[in-house]
Protein backbone atom coordinates (compact mmCIF):
# COMPACT_ATOMS: atom_id res chain seq x y z
CA UNK A 1 0.00 0.00 0.00
CA UNK A 2 1.08 3.78 -0.72
CA UNK A 3 1.57 5.79 2.66
CA UNK A 4 0.14 9.14 2.90
CA UNK A 5 3.14 11.14 4.44
CA UNK A 6 4.67 14.49 4.56
CA UNK A 7 6.47 14.17 1.19
CA UNK A 8 3.15 16.19 0.11
CA UNK A 9 1.75 13.25 -1.52
CA UNK A 10 -2.09 12.04 -1.54
CA UNK A 11 -2.13 8.34 -1.00
CA UNK A 12 -4.60 8.54 -4.00
CA UNK A 13 -2.45 10.37 -6.05
CA UNK A 14 -1.58 8.81 -9.32
CA UNK A 15 2.15 9.32 -10.04
CA UNK A 16 3.04 10.36 -13.64
CA UNK A 17 6.31 9.34 -15.10
CA UNK A 18 8.72 10.39 -17.04
CA UNK A 19 10.29 9.32 -20.15
CA UNK A 20 10.95 5.78 -20.70
CA UNK A 21 14.35 4.50 -20.50
CA UNK A 22 13.45 0.80 -22.78
CA UNK A 23 10.52 0.72 -25.50
CA UNK A 24 7.52 2.80 -24.47
CA UNK A 25 4.26 0.75 -24.57
CA UNK A 26 1.08 2.07 -26.07
CA UNK A 27 -2.06 1.42 -25.12
CA UNK A 28 -2.86 -1.85 -25.71
CA UNK A 29 -0.48 -4.28 -24.80
CA UNK A 30 1.59 -6.42 -27.41
CA UNK A 31 0.31 -9.73 -26.43
CA UNK A 32 -3.07 -8.56 -25.10
CA UNK A 33 -4.54 -8.29 -21.69
CA UNK A 34 -6.67 -10.34 -19.65
CA UNK A 35 -8.43 -13.56 -21.03
CA UNK A 36 -12.44 -14.44 -20.04
CA UNK A 37 -13.39 -14.75 -16.18
CA UNK A 38 -13.05 -17.82 -14.14
CA UNK A 39 -16.42 -16.47 -13.04
CA UNK A 40 -18.74 -13.18 -13.12
CA UNK A 41 -19.00 -11.19 -10.23
CA UNK A 42 -23.19 -11.12 -11.69
CA UNK A 43 -24.74 -7.94 -9.33
CA UNK A 44 -23.05 -6.18 -6.37
CA UNK A 45 -21.90 -8.72 -3.41
CA UNK A 46 -24.15 -7.41 -0.16
CA UNK A 47 -21.35 -6.74 2.85
CA UNK A 48 -19.70 -9.87 4.09
CA UNK A 49 -21.09 -11.68 1.27
CA UNK A 50 -19.06 -14.61 0.14
CA UNK A 51 -18.70 -15.26 -3.91
CA UNK A 52 -16.02 -17.65 -5.40
CA UNK A 53 -15.64 -19.02 -8.47
CA UNK A 54 -16.53 -22.95 -8.27
CA UNK A 55 -13.17 -23.98 -7.80
CA UNK A 56 -12.23 -22.41 -4.83
CA UNK A 57 -13.93 -22.15 -1.18
CA UNK A 58 -12.92 -20.86 2.25
CA UNK A 59 -11.49 -23.14 4.52
CA UNK A 60 -11.57 -21.10 7.55
CA UNK A 61 -11.44 -17.30 8.45
CA UNK A 62 -9.52 -16.42 12.25
CA UNK A 63 -11.36 -12.95 12.91
CA UNK A 64 -9.14 -9.82 14.63
CA UNK A 65 -8.82 -10.41 18.18
CA UNK A 66 -7.20 -7.49 21.14
CA UNK A 67 -5.12 -6.40 21.20
CA UNK A 68 -4.76 -5.97 17.23
CA UNK A 69 -8.71 -5.46 16.51
CA UNK A 70 -8.51 -1.35 16.81
CA UNK A 71 -10.13 0.96 13.87
CA UNK A 72 -6.89 0.82 12.46
CA UNK A 73 -5.40 -2.34 13.26
CA UNK A 74 -5.06 -3.00 9.60
CA UNK A 75 -3.54 -6.29 8.41
CA UNK A 76 -0.88 -6.41 6.07
CA UNK A 77 2.18 -8.73 5.12
CA UNK A 78 2.74 -12.68 5.52
CA UNK A 79 5.75 -14.39 6.41
CA UNK A 80 5.65 -18.51 7.01
CA UNK A 81 8.20 -20.51 9.03
CA UNK A 82 7.39 -24.27 9.31
CA UNK A 83 4.19 -24.84 10.46
CA UNK A 84 3.72 -21.12 11.48
CA UNK A 85 2.23 -18.36 9.64
CA UNK A 86 3.17 -15.04 11.09
CA UNK A 87 0.60 -11.74 10.16
CA UNK A 88 1.97 -8.31 10.25
CA UNK A 89 -0.80 -5.72 11.24
CA UNK A 90 -0.09 -1.62 12.15
CA UNK A 91 -0.49 -2.72 15.82
CA UNK A 92 2.17 -5.47 15.92
CA UNK A 93 1.74 -8.90 14.62
CA UNK A 94 0.08 -12.47 15.18
CA UNK A 95 2.37 -16.17 15.42
CA UNK A 96 -0.40 -18.94 14.08
CA UNK A 97 0.03 -21.87 14.29
CA UNK A 98 -0.97 -23.30 10.70
CA UNK A 99 -0.08 -27.20 11.46
CA UNK A 100 -3.92 -27.74 10.75
CA UNK A 101 -5.24 -25.16 7.85
CA UNK A 102 -8.60 -25.69 8.81
CA UNK A 103 -7.97 -24.72 12.24
CA UNK A 104 -5.24 -22.05 12.73
CA UNK A 105 -4.28 -21.56 16.25
CA UNK A 106 -3.43 -18.47 17.38
CA UNK A 107 0.08 -18.71 19.71
CA UNK A 108 0.49 -15.41 20.50
CA UNK A 109 -0.10 -11.10 19.97
CA UNK A 110 2.32 -8.90 20.11
CA UNK A 111 1.59 -5.25 20.52
CA UNK A 112 4.26 -3.01 18.69
CA UNK A 113 2.06 0.22 16.81
CA UNK A 114 3.82 0.69 13.73
CA UNK A 115 2.76 1.47 9.97
CA UNK A 116 2.91 -1.11 8.30
CA UNK A 117 4.73 -3.15 10.05
CA UNK A 118 4.93 -5.66 7.26
CA UNK A 119 6.73 -9.14 8.23
CA UNK A 120 9.83 -11.19 7.49
CA UNK A 121 11.10 -14.31 9.57
CA UNK A 122 14.50 -16.19 8.86
CA UNK A 123 15.10 -18.89 11.19
CA UNK A 124 14.63 -17.61 14.66
CA UNK A 125 14.34 -13.96 14.09
CA UNK A 126 11.25 -12.04 12.71
CA UNK A 127 11.67 -8.32 11.05
CA UNK A 128 8.81 -5.50 11.01
CA UNK A 129 8.92 -2.37 9.06
CA UNK A 130 8.23 0.74 10.08
CA UNK A 131 7.42 3.96 8.17
CA UNK A 132 6.04 6.03 10.44
CA UNK A 133 8.43 8.24 12.79
CA UNK A 134 8.08 7.15 16.25
CA UNK A 135 9.24 8.77 19.60
CA UNK A 136 11.47 5.55 19.80
CA UNK A 137 12.48 2.14 18.73
CA UNK A 138 10.49 0.32 21.41
CA UNK A 139 7.35 -1.54 21.35
CA UNK A 140 5.81 1.69 23.49
CA UNK A 141 6.72 4.41 21.51
CA UNK A 142 4.26 7.00 20.48
CA UNK A 143 3.81 8.39 16.77
CA UNK A 144 5.54 11.22 16.14
CA UNK A 145 4.75 13.93 13.77
CA UNK A 146 8.34 15.29 13.36
CA UNK A 147 10.60 13.18 10.97
CA UNK A 148 13.92 14.73 12.27
CA UNK A 149 13.15 13.80 15.16
CA UNK A 150 11.20 10.44 15.41
CA UNK A 151 12.74 6.77 14.39
CA UNK A 152 11.41 4.64 11.84
CA UNK A 153 13.21 1.68 10.23
CA UNK A 154 13.51 -1.90 10.99
CA UNK A 155 12.67 -3.86 14.47
CA UNK A 156 14.34 -7.52 15.67
CA UNK A 157 12.56 -10.52 17.09
CA UNK A 158 13.90 -13.20 18.28
CA UNK A 159 10.72 -15.94 17.99
CA UNK A 160 12.44 -18.68 19.03
CA UNK A 161 9.46 -19.24 21.38
CA UNK A 162 6.71 -18.67 19.46
CA UNK A 163 4.61 -18.04 22.36
CA UNK A 164 6.76 -15.32 23.55
CA UNK A 165 8.63 -13.33 21.13
CA UNK A 166 10.91 -11.33 22.56
CA UNK A 167 12.06 -7.56 21.43
CA UNK A 168 15.96 -7.82 20.67
CA UNK A 169 17.14 -4.80 18.56
CA UNK A 170 16.31 -2.11 15.75
CA UNK A 171 17.98 0.16 13.17
CA UNK A 172 16.96 3.25 11.49
CA UNK A 173 16.85 3.74 7.97
CA UNK A 174 17.07 6.54 5.55
CA UNK A 175 13.54 7.50 5.28
CA UNK A 176 12.47 4.63 7.13
CA UNK A 177 11.11 0.90 5.86
CA UNK A 178 8.16 0.18 3.88
CA UNK A 179 9.06 -2.99 3.22
CA UNK A 180 12.02 -5.27 3.11
CA UNK A 181 13.57 -7.94 1.28
CA UNK A 182 15.79 -11.00 3.27
CA UNK A 183 19.09 -11.99 1.13
CA UNK A 184 21.16 -14.41 2.34
CA UNK A 185 24.48 -14.05 2.86
CA UNK A 186 27.12 -16.41 1.55
CA UNK A 187 26.95 -18.65 4.87
CA UNK A 188 24.13 -18.88 7.63
CA UNK A 189 25.96 -16.62 9.76
CA UNK A 190 24.67 -13.02 8.01
CA UNK A 191 21.52 -12.39 6.66
CA UNK A 192 20.81 -8.92 4.66
CA UNK A 193 17.64 -6.99 4.21
CA UNK A 194 17.01 -4.68 1.32
CA UNK A 195 14.95 -1.87 3.01
CA UNK A 196 12.80 0.24 0.93
CA UNK A 197 11.02 3.51 1.50
CA UNK A 198 9.87 6.37 -0.05
CA UNK A 199 11.46 9.95 0.12
CA UNK A 200 12.26 12.89 0.73
CA UNK A 201 10.51 14.71 3.09
CA UNK A 202 12.00 18.26 3.41
CA UNK A 203 13.55 19.45 5.57
CA UNK A 204 14.81 16.77 7.47
CA UNK A 205 18.37 14.85 8.24
CA UNK A 206 16.84 11.73 8.42
CA UNK A 207 15.16 11.71 5.16
CA UNK A 208 16.86 14.29 2.84
CA UNK A 209 17.37 14.59 -0.95
CA UNK A 210 18.32 13.43 -2.76
CA UNK A 211 16.38 9.69 -1.72
CA UNK A 212 17.27 7.80 -5.04
CA UNK A 213 18.96 5.15 -2.60
CA UNK A 214 18.02 1.64 -0.53
CA UNK A 215 19.31 0.15 2.56
CA UNK A 216 20.89 -2.76 3.17
CA UNK A 217 20.81 -4.27 7.01
CA UNK A 218 23.59 -6.72 7.80
CA UNK A 219 21.92 -8.97 10.23
CA UNK A 220 24.80 -11.33 12.17
CA UNK A 221 22.48 -14.38 13.08
CA UNK A 222 24.10 -14.95 16.24
CA UNK A 223 23.99 -11.72 17.39
CA UNK A 224 21.40 -9.44 15.91
CA UNK A 225 21.85 -6.53 18.13
CA UNK A 226 25.04 -5.86 16.21
CA UNK A 227 22.77 -4.98 13.02
CA UNK A 228 23.37 -2.23 11.13
CA UNK A 229 23.22 -0.63 7.60
CA UNK A 230 25.80 -2.02 5.60
CA UNK A 231 25.15 0.49 2.44
CA UNK A 232 23.21 2.71 1.03
CA UNK A 233 23.24 2.13 -3.02
CA UNK A 234 22.44 4.58 -5.10
CA UNK A 235 20.33 2.32 -8.10
CA UNK A 236 20.11 5.21 -10.56
CA UNK A 237 22.26 7.81 -12.83
CA UNK A 238 20.07 10.05 -12.57
CA UNK A 239 16.56 11.54 -10.53
CA UNK A 240 13.56 9.57 -10.65
CA UNK A 241 10.24 11.20 -11.56
CA UNK A 242 8.75 14.49 -11.13
CA UNK A 243 5.50 15.84 -12.19
CA UNK A 244 3.90 19.43 -11.91
CA UNK A 245 1.07 18.15 -9.77
CA UNK A 246 3.04 15.75 -6.91
CA UNK A 247 6.13 16.64 -5.81
CA UNK A 248 9.17 14.67 -5.90
CA UNK A 249 9.26 10.95 -4.90
CA UNK A 250 11.90 8.79 -5.25
CA UNK A 251 13.47 5.03 -3.64
CA UNK A 252 11.89 2.17 -4.00
CA UNK A 253 9.05 0.69 -2.77
CA UNK A 254 9.36 -3.39 -2.65
CA UNK A 255 12.09 -5.60 -4.02
CA UNK A 256 11.76 -8.94 -4.74
CA UNK A 257 15.20 -10.88 -4.54
CA UNK A 258 15.92 -14.03 -6.35
CA UNK A 259 19.31 -15.14 -4.67
CA UNK A 260 19.58 -18.35 -6.92
CA UNK A 261 19.63 -16.70 -10.18
CA UNK A 262 21.55 -13.85 -8.31
CA UNK A 263 19.13 -11.03 -9.57
CA UNK A 264 16.26 -8.84 -7.82
CA UNK A 265 13.37 -7.09 -9.41
CA UNK A 266 12.83 -3.89 -7.79
CA UNK A 267 9.36 -2.00 -8.34
CA UNK A 268 10.57 2.13 -7.35
CA UNK A 269 7.65 3.97 -7.64
CA UNK A 270 8.18 5.52 -11.56
CA UNK A 271 10.27 2.64 -12.12
CA UNK A 272 10.76 -1.09 -12.99
CA UNK A 273 14.20 -2.09 -12.18
CA UNK A 274 16.30 -5.16 -12.70
CA UNK A 275 19.36 -5.99 -10.19
CA UNK A 276 22.38 -8.57 -10.05
CA UNK A 277 23.15 -9.26 -6.86
CA UNK A 278 25.70 -11.36 -7.05
CA UNK A 279 27.41 -9.12 -4.42
CA UNK A 280 24.68 -8.89 -1.76
CA UNK A 281 26.07 -5.67 -0.65
CA UNK A 282 26.65 -3.47 -4.19
CA UNK A 283 23.93 -4.69 -6.40
CA UNK A 284 24.54 -3.64 -9.93
CA UNK A 285 21.64 -2.03 -11.84
CA UNK A 286 20.78 -4.00 -14.74
CA UNK A 287 18.11 -2.47 -16.66
CA UNK A 288 15.70 0.41 -15.72
CA UNK A 289 11.76 0.54 -16.75
CA UNK A 290 9.13 2.99 -17.32
CA UNK A 291 5.48 2.40 -18.63
CA UNK A 292 4.81 6.23 -18.96
CA UNK A 293 1.03 5.38 -20.52
CA UNK A 294 -0.29 2.98 -18.11
CA UNK A 295 1.82 2.68 -14.67
CA UNK A 296 1.51 4.86 -12.09
CA UNK A 297 3.01 3.16 -8.79
CA UNK A 298 5.80 0.39 -9.50
CA UNK A 299 4.75 -1.35 -6.37
CA UNK A 300 5.52 -4.91 -6.59
CA UNK A 301 7.78 -7.58 -8.78
CA UNK A 302 6.97 -11.33 -9.09
CA UNK A 303 9.64 -13.79 -11.00
CA UNK A 304 8.47 -16.96 -12.34
CA UNK A 305 10.35 -19.91 -11.52
CA UNK A 306 12.94 -19.87 -13.92
CA UNK A 307 13.77 -16.65 -14.44
CA UNK A 308 12.44 -16.17 -18.11
CA UNK A 309 9.57 -13.83 -16.94
CA UNK A 310 8.74 -11.00 -13.92
CA UNK A 311 5.66 -9.51 -13.01
CA UNK A 312 5.44 -6.39 -11.99
CA UNK A 313 2.32 -4.84 -10.39
CA UNK A 314 1.08 -1.03 -10.64
CA UNK A 315 -1.13 0.27 -7.56
CA UNK A 316 -2.69 3.35 -9.28
CA UNK A 317 -4.12 4.90 -6.74
CA UNK A 318 -1.90 4.09 -3.89
CA UNK A 319 -5.16 1.13 -3.02
CA UNK A 320 -7.40 3.36 -1.45
CA UNK A 321 -9.77 4.34 -4.57
CA UNK A 322 -11.38 2.03 -6.76
CA UNK A 323 -9.88 1.12 -9.78
CA UNK A 324 -11.60 -2.20 -10.94
CA UNK A 325 -14.72 -0.57 -12.13
CA UNK A 326 -15.64 -0.48 -15.93
CA UNK A 327 -14.44 3.10 -16.38
CA UNK A 328 -11.03 2.32 -15.67
CA UNK A 329 -9.24 1.22 -18.75
CA UNK A 330 -7.86 -2.72 -18.08
CA UNK A 331 -3.97 -2.05 -18.44
CA UNK A 332 -3.68 0.21 -15.82
CA UNK A 333 -3.91 -0.72 -11.58
CA UNK A 334 -2.75 -3.91 -13.55
CA UNK A 335 0.06 -6.37 -13.71
CA UNK A 336 2.42 -6.18 -16.73
CA UNK A 337 4.19 -9.27 -17.56
CA UNK A 338 8.08 -8.93 -19.19
CA UNK A 339 9.94 -12.01 -20.82
CA UNK A 340 13.58 -11.75 -19.00
CA UNK A 341 16.14 -13.37 -21.35
CA UNK A 342 20.05 -12.21 -22.12
CA UNK A 343 19.36 -9.73 -18.97
CA UNK A 344 17.06 -7.79 -20.55
CA UNK A 345 13.09 -7.35 -19.67
CA UNK A 346 10.51 -6.88 -22.73
CA UNK A 347 7.22 -6.35 -22.54
CA UNK A 348 4.39 -8.98 -23.26
CA UNK A 349 0.73 -8.10 -21.79
CA UNK A 350 -1.14 -7.18 -19.10
CA UNK A 351 -3.60 -9.05 -15.98
CA UNK A 352 -6.13 -7.51 -14.71
CA UNK A 353 -9.55 -9.01 -12.81
CA UNK A 354 -11.41 -9.59 -14.99
CA UNK A 355 -14.53 -8.94 -12.64
CA UNK A 356 -16.01 -5.20 -12.12
CA UNK A 357 -16.05 -3.77 -8.43
CA UNK A 358 -18.29 -1.20 -7.00
CA UNK A 359 -17.38 2.85 -7.84
CA UNK A 360 -17.06 1.89 -3.31
CA UNK A 361 -14.88 -0.19 -3.25
CA UNK A 362 -10.44 0.13 -3.18
CA UNK A 363 -9.46 -2.53 -5.53
CA UNK A 364 -6.18 -2.62 -7.78
CA UNK A 365 -3.15 -5.28 -7.61
CA UNK A 366 -1.36 -5.85 -4.50
CA UNK A 367 0.78 -8.50 -3.01
CA UNK A 368 0.59 -12.23 -4.35
CA UNK A 369 3.07 -15.34 -4.91
CA UNK A 370 3.60 -18.58 -7.35
CA UNK A 371 1.85 -21.32 -7.22
CA UNK A 372 4.51 -24.28 -7.37
CA UNK A 373 3.58 -26.13 -10.44
CA UNK A 374 6.56 -27.28 -12.59
CA UNK A 375 6.22 -26.24 -15.86
CA UNK A 376 3.29 -23.92 -15.47
CA UNK A 377 3.39 -20.28 -14.88
CA UNK A 378 0.57 -19.96 -11.94
CA UNK A 379 0.42 -16.74 -9.47
CA UNK A 380 -2.33 -16.32 -6.76
CA UNK A 381 -2.76 -12.45 -5.67
CA UNK A 382 -4.68 -10.26 -3.61
CA UNK A 383 -7.17 -7.45 -4.99
CA UNK A 384 -7.81 -4.94 -1.53
CA UNK A 385 -11.64 -5.20 -2.06
CA UNK A 386 -11.28 -7.04 -5.70
CA UNK A 387 -10.55 -10.26 -3.45
CA UNK A 388 -8.40 -13.27 -3.78
CA UNK A 389 -7.62 -13.84 -7.69
CA UNK A 390 -5.56 -17.30 -9.18
CA UNK A 391 -4.10 -16.65 -12.64
CA UNK A 392 -2.20 -18.19 -14.97
CA UNK A 393 0.20 -16.30 -16.88
CA UNK A 394 2.10 -19.70 -18.71
CA UNK A 395 1.23 -18.00 -21.71
CA UNK A 396 2.36 -13.90 -21.18
CA UNK A 397 -0.09 -13.22 -24.46
CA UNK A 398 -2.86 -14.46 -23.03
CA UNK A 399 -2.99 -14.46 -19.34
CA UNK A 400 -6.07 -15.98 -17.91
CA UNK A 401 -8.20 -15.76 -14.25
CA UNK A 402 -9.05 -19.37 -13.27
CA UNK A 403 -10.11 -18.98 -10.00
CA UNK A 404 -10.88 -16.18 -7.35
CA UNK A 405 -12.24 -15.36 -3.64
CA UNK A 406 -14.04 -12.60 -3.09
CA UNK A 407 -16.55 -10.17 -0.40
CA UNK A 408 -18.95 -7.83 -0.70
CA UNK A 409 -18.15 -4.15 0.09
CA UNK A 410 -17.03 -3.38 3.87
CA UNK A 411 -19.17 -1.58 5.85
CA UNK A 412 -19.27 1.82 5.30
CA UNK A 413 -17.97 3.03 8.57
CA UNK A 414 -14.21 1.27 7.75
CA UNK A 415 -11.73 3.01 5.79
CA UNK A 416 -10.00 0.33 3.73
CA UNK A 417 -10.18 -3.21 3.42
CA UNK A 418 -9.82 -6.53 1.28
CA UNK A 419 -7.15 -8.57 0.53
CA UNK A 420 -3.96 -7.20 1.71
CA UNK A 421 -1.75 -10.11 1.09
CA UNK A 422 -2.44 -13.98 -0.62
CA UNK A 423 -0.01 -16.43 -1.03
CA UNK A 424 0.73 -20.25 -1.10
CA UNK A 425 1.96 -22.06 1.10
CA UNK A 426 1.94 -26.14 1.30
CA UNK A 427 -0.84 -26.95 -0.43
CA UNK A 428 -3.33 -23.57 0.81
CA UNK A 429 -3.80 -20.21 0.05
CA UNK A 430 -3.17 -17.85 2.99
CA UNK A 431 -4.73 -14.31 2.77
CA UNK A 432 -4.55 -11.38 5.17
CA UNK A 433 -7.46 -8.89 5.25
CA UNK A 434 -7.23 -5.81 6.35
CA UNK A 435 -10.43 -5.74 8.14
CA UNK A 436 -11.72 -9.24 8.15
CA UNK A 437 -8.80 -11.11 9.58
CA UNK A 438 -6.73 -14.46 8.24
CA UNK A 439 -8.81 -16.35 5.62
CA UNK A 440 -7.59 -19.87 4.52
CA UNK A 441 -8.54 -20.57 0.91
CA UNK A 442 -8.13 -23.62 -0.87
CA UNK A 443 -8.53 -23.99 -4.59
CA UNK A 444 -9.35 -27.91 -6.17
CA UNK A 445 -8.12 -27.46 -9.90
CA UNK A 446 -6.55 -30.12 -12.47
CA UNK A 447 -4.23 -26.95 -13.40
CA UNK A 448 -3.06 -26.27 -9.74
CA UNK A 449 -3.22 -29.53 -7.95
CA UNK A 450 0.43 -30.21 -8.39
CA UNK A 451 1.56 -27.81 -6.50
CA UNK A 452 -0.14 -29.88 -3.24
CA UNK A 453 2.95 -31.85 -3.48
CA UNK A 454 5.33 -29.34 -2.77
CA UNK A 455 6.08 -28.54 0.80
CA UNK A 456 8.04 -25.86 2.01
CA UNK A 457 10.22 -25.38 5.42
CA UNK A 458 9.33 -21.01 4.86
CA UNK A 459 8.50 -18.81 3.04
CA UNK A 460 9.24 -14.92 2.62
CA UNK A 461 7.33 -14.03 -0.44
CA UNK A 462 9.94 -11.26 -1.78
CA UNK A 463 12.69 -13.55 -1.32
CA UNK A 464 11.92 -16.09 -4.19
CA UNK A 465 12.73 -20.18 -4.27
CA UNK A 466 12.81 -22.53 -6.91
CA UNK A 467 10.11 -25.39 -7.04
CA UNK A 468 11.86 -26.62 -9.90
CA UNK A 469 11.46 -30.74 -10.79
Amino acid sequence: MRKARSIGLSVATALLLATACSAEPDGSPPGGTSGPAAGASGDALGPDEIRTSDNVRLVTNVPPAEPLDGPRSWGTDLAFGGDYAYVGNYDGFTVFDISDPAKPVTVSQVLCPGGQNDISVSGNLLFLSVDDPRSDATCESRLGGDPDEGWEGVRIFDVSDKARPRYVSSVATSCGSHTHSVVPGETGDTLYLYVSSPGPVEPSRTCAPPHNTISIVEVPVGDPTRSRVVAEPRLFPQDQSTTPDTATISGCHDITAYPEKDLAAAACFGDGVLLDISDPVAPKLLQRLRDERNFSIWHSATFDDDASKVVFADELGGGVTSTCDRDTPRTKGANAIYDLKDGTLTLRGYFKIPRDQTPTENCVAHNGSLIPVPGKDLMVQSWYQGGVSIWDFTDADRPVEIGFFERGPIDGDEELGGSWSAYYYNGYIYSSDITKGLDVIEINDPLTDPAKKVRMDGFNVQTQMSYAE
